[in-house]
């Protein structure tokens, strides 16, 4: 069972939220509840496909131009300061 508990307790945790909160009030908690894992779920997935994003346009962009040559005369040298 899910965090230990055995039958009895959920059976107690489940009489105690029907007494707190009612039988009308209970869909609506569980309603706001999967729509709040829902969105935090896409947030997640957002910031995922943002992150992948961002680092494979970096890694095109750097593919994209190509490294200077060491012996092209013509290179302009790299600046210390």
């Amino acid at each position: 069972m899910p965090f230990g508990m055995g039958m009895g307790e959920m059976m107690i945790v489940l009489v105690l939220v029907l007494l707190l909160f009612g039988a009308k009030r209970i869909p609506e908690i569980a309603g706001a509840l999967g729509k709040g894992i829902n969105q935090f779920k896409r947030n997640v997935t957002d910031i995922e496909k943002s992150a992948t994003d961002g680092a494979y346009r970096a890694e095109s962009a750097r593919a994209a131009e190509p490294a200077p040559r060491i012996d092209d005369p013509t290179a302009e040298p790299k600046r210390l300061i």
